[in-house]
């Protein structure tokens, strides 16, 4: 099916299979963000290096991976989101080759990066091809198999890590994405029908600022969080970044085909989706740093703080699918809602079960009920951030993301400085009020009226402004 322009527009054609291709790509971007945080420890022994290189391995990725998400998300509408997801997958594959057989500690930190930039690709692509694939009835399920997979990928990447590092070597953590990406790539040419791309002037200035701002801003973050830093040039940095976020929206405003549209980021089912997102993922970020950190602390084995955390991401596989169907029945802002309560009690809870010593099943209660919460928020947050005008564009699925991995890297940080100086109290008394930040923020604005020309905003192709 073609629009008068001749772009194919969205005609409920998706099937299992492409769904499962497309979720491949989503399986093997989450896993090679933490598929090196167990291992790390034995890279730096094997490369005689101190802790705070080590950790450019998983900022090196982190970095390129969230801040170029916008940007990735452009080159998938102008060339084609099909074809650059293909090359994305081919990409990961290539990368992971080289970060396993990587002579210097300097070498496999430039194949981390860029591993992260090829993986950039892997969300907005995805949330754009299921959005086209998928019609308004089926919309939700198949998001919330993303979702699902996006849990499935945040358990196993650190267990996969672990084991195959104390089995073989931390050079394997890498192996089992390449044949998993190649599987991919011929799931997706086989079942995945061609996206167009569309000519598209890129807002050079806008791209720029807003990639290099958001890049500055996520490094002052995380150099906070290592405190191998002076304060005053994390500062530094968050100051430069604010200039250059302030600068592209600015210029975004008042240039006639803007890289970000800021009109359009601002309309409330964009951002109520966006805010929350980031809520759900600091608080996941910051829960899954800090309890393995309090488990050993108190006595366990790192084995034992493994499998007490897989709790949390594994009721956020197990309820991701099942919160599509709800969301189809009770409404999306509903559900999303009621995960903000959740995910705001549960993080009361562990800020009580963490300040008085409670017994560790208490722990596990308490983690399950997260992954509730975040279950309830990940897929409605999701389904909407495609459903507006923003995420109808690779750019604004990009900033979507960017939203989610900020929120997960501000996340961490905030661990860092709050067991430095505050405790497991204040730790959580903030996640909490952050997931409060989100809920009152879902409560702002009212949808646009709907109408023939924009009842299905993100399932096609928009035509170049």
């Amino acid at each position: 099916m073609a629009d008068s322009s001749g772009a194919r527009v969205v005609d409920d054609s998706g099937t299992p299979l492409a769904l499962a291709a497309l979720l491949t790509g989503t399986l093997v971007g989450t896993v090679s963000n933490n598929v090196v945080n167990v291992p790390l420890t034995d890279i730096l022994d094997d490369f005689d290096a101190p802790l705070g290189s080590g950790v450019l391995v998983v900022v090196g990725f982190l970095l390129t991976f969230a801040a170029t998400m916008p940007l990735a998300g452009y080159i998938a509408d102008r060339y084609g989101r099909r074809r650059v997801y293909c090359a994305a997958l081919v990409g990961t594959a290539v990368c992971s080759a080289g970060a396993a057989t990587a002579p210097t500690l300097e070498v496999l930190i430039a194949w981390r990066a860029l591993g992260g930039l090829a993986a950039a690709v892997f969300a907005p692509a995805v949330m754009g091809l299921i959005a086209w694939l998928f019609g308004p009835r089926r919309r939700a399920r198949a998001v919330g198999a993303w979702a699902s997979v996006n849990g499935i990928g945040q358990a196993v990447g650190p267990s996969l890590g672990g084991l195959m590092a104390d089995a073989w070597g931390w050079r394997w953590v890498f192996v089992p994405l390449i044949p998993l990406a190649l599987i991919g790539l011929v799931l997706t040419l086989r079942t995945v029908p061609r996206y167009p791309g569309r000519t598209m002037r890129l807002d050079k200035l806008g791209a720029s600022t807003l990639t290099l701002g958001s890049a500055l801003l996520i490094l002052s973050v995380t150099l906070v969080g290592s405190g191998g830093v002076s304060l005053w040039i994390s500062a530094g940095l968050a100051l430069l970044a604010a200039v250059l976020l302030v600068g592209c929206v600015l210029h975004c405003l008042r240039v006639p085909v803007p890289f970000l549209d800021v009109r359009d980021v601002v309309e409330p089912r964009f951002a109520r989706s966006a805010i929350a997102a980031f809520a759900q993922m600091f608080a996941l970020g910051a829960t899954l740093l800090v309890i393995p950190l309090y488990v050993v602390r108190h006595g366990a084995s790192t084995s034992v703080a493994g499998a007490l955390l897989f709790a949390l991401p594994a009721t956020m596989a197990v309820l991701a699918p099942i919160v599509g169907g709800i969301s189809d029945r009770l409404g999306a802002r509903r559900v999303l809602r009621t995960g903000l309560v959740v995910l705001c009690a549960s993080q009361i809870a562990l800020g009580v079960v963490t300040v008085v010593d409670a017994e560790m099943l208490w722990l596990v209660a308490v983690l399950v009920l997260s992954g509730v919460g975040i279950a309830l928020v990940q897929t409605p947050a999701a389904a909407g951030s495609t459903r507006s005008v923003a995420g109808a564009r690779g750019t604004g699925l990009g900033l979507f993301n960017l939203m989610r991995f900020g929120g997960s890297a501000l996340g961490a940080a905030w661990v860092a400085v709050a067991l430095a100086h505050g405790g497991y109290g204040i730790l959580f008394a903030v996640t909490a009020l952050v997931a409060a930040g989100g809920l009152a923020a879902s409560f702002v604005g009212r949808n646009p009226v709907v109408g023939p020309a924009d009842a299905e905003p993100a399932g096609e192709p928009l035509p170049a402004r």
